[in-house]
């Protein structure tokens, strides 16, 4: 297992040399290496070949590209000395928690790594400390969880791996058992989801509200938790399967997947921020217990508001959110810092702030 001495060492290595930030080419690294050049940093994009073509054409924001046959072979010897000679600070985002494995992540990457190391595990379902334990343990209201599809006694979904795609959920809903096994083997029927996975599917109330992404930053350097604001996800095929009529919905006899492919901002009213900010608090104190030294830098928590003015929470990002979004459309970054923050530039403001208080190996694992 790597350990913070040993990142402290590669930090130490790097001397006072202005570090470059990292990240791999996918999810946010155009955001990640956007926020670091406004803070005056260098960037540096590791990406799979055939997906280079956006980071390139971007090279206002990405100084250097390295191009890899898959991306798991930024896990390799040479890459990592590579990235370690231009002083690099990695940023992990989900694509990269993704492609790369998490014993390669937890026991070989010797890179320094803005935010937490070992909590990027906890996003999967069946780890044992995972999102929902922390929720629990924060004191967070969840959707009910039902066991099994013999306890479903109101509408419920259910969230399964697909089958070909391992970073995609696949949903569907269901009234009742029988409802639960008639969707569900049509789903195995068509290759969406296999049946191994079926039986490690998420089963949970279906909370009726309106729907919220609610992104955070937790400071260490600062020692506070600050609302970045709200991003909704835009999904296919489903967002605008809903803009057609009645008729065409009850002819359309295609599994729909819930795929994030887009988003777009979104603001809450006033009176609601105390609950929100209630929400980042209770779940960055929660992770400073189970996972020490606990959240560090951006994390969001994704759920609704039902009618009682509730916030539901039902998945956790416990790293960069992904939503580049919010540097253009969230009046709260202006609120706190009094002009709009991204949250590239937020993590590369941190990242600086440390280097000025001789703080860096604070927020480093």
């Amino acid at each position: 297992m790597i350990t913070r001495e040993m990142v402290y060492e590669v930090l130490d290595s790097y001397g006072k040399a202005k570090p470059t930030i990292g990240s791999v080419g996918s999810h946010s690294a155009l955001d990640i290496s956007d926020g670091a050049k406004d803070e005056g940093f260098k960037t540096v994009v590791v990406c799979q070949k055939g997906r280079e073509l956006p980071y390139k054409a971007f090279r206002r924001v990405v100084d250097e590209v390295i191009v890899l046959d898959r991306f798991a072979e930024i896990a390799r010897d040479d890459v990592q000395k590579r990235l370690r000679g231009m002083n690099t600070i990695f940023v992990p985002h989900r694509a990269f928690s993704t492609y790369v494995p998490y014993g390669e992540i937890e026991d070989r990457f010797l890179l320094p790594m803005f935010g937490s190391r070992m909590m990027l595990r906890s996003e999967e379902r069946n780890a044992p400390k995972n999102q929902y334990y922390l929720l629990e343990k924060a004191g967070i209201r969840q959707p009910k969880k039902f066991r099994s599809p013999e306890e479903i006694d109101t509408l419920a979904i259910v969230k399964v791996q697909e089958a070909k795609r391992k970073i995609e959920r696949a949903f569907f809903t269901a009234t009742d058992e029988k409802d639960f096994r008639k969707k569900a083997e049509e789903r195995v029927a068509s290759g969406l989801i296999r049946r191994d996975d079926l039986e490690k599917a998420v089963i949970e109330e279906y909370v009726i509200g309106t729907y919220f992404n609610f992104n955070y930053f937790y400071s260490p350097v600062r020692g506070e938790v600050e609302f970045m604001g709200i991003d909704r996800r835009l999904q296919t095929n489903l967002h605008d399967f809903v803009s057609l009529p009645a008729r065409q919905q009850l002819e359309f006899d295609a599994p729909l997947q819930n795929i994030e492919i887009g988003h777009m901002g979104a603001t809450i009213r006033e009176s609601m921020l105390e609950k929100v900010f209630e929400n980042g608090i209770k779940f960055v104190e929660a992770t400073k217990r189970e996972y020490p030294p606990g959240m560090i830098g951006p994390f969001a928590l994704q759920g609704a508001v039902n009618k009682d003015q509730e916030i539901v929470i039902f998945d956790v990002s416990p790293r960069v959110p992904g939503s580049p979004v919010i540097g253009t459309t969230s009046p709260y970054t202006r609120y706190a810092h009094g002009m709009p923050m991204s949250v590239g530039r937020r993590i590369a403001l941190e990242i600086r702030e440390a280097i000025e208080q001789g703080r860096l190996k604070e927020i480093v694992t």
